[in-house]
């Protein structure tokens, strides 16, 4: 299940999850963010141990500032409301999941 993650929700659904959480920073106009999106879906979908959010940068300028965003697509993977990893630019799904099993 894909959370969209905003300000109002961010504490709730990120920072109190007992489960880790993969968050992904995207824009409507990003390309490759376009492209990542469907993996980060098939991931939600077949990896029930984790929760997944995406936070939209240009409606939650704040969270991708809170999170150092500077280029898109980021993922981010939170554990106990602490960075765990974060991965930056597209990757295809085997190392979305790579980079999952190595962190979680």
């Amino acid at each position: 299940m894909i959370i969209e993650i905003t300000k109002d929700n961010f504490e709730g659904e990120v920072m109190q999850s007992s489960a880790p959480v993969l968050l992904d920073f995207w824009a409507e106009w990003c390309g490759p963010c376009r492209m990542l999106s469907p993996i980060v879906d098939e991931v939600a979908e077949q990896r029930s141990e984790i929760k997944v959010g995406k936070v939209n940068v240009d409606n939650e300028p704040e969270l991708a500032t809170a999170f150092g965003i500077d280029s898109i697509p980021t993922l981010i993977l939170v554990k106990n409301g602490e960075v765990a990893a974060k991965s930056i630019g597209y990757n295809p799904k085997s190392a979305v999941e790579a980079f999952l099993d190595k962190n979680i």
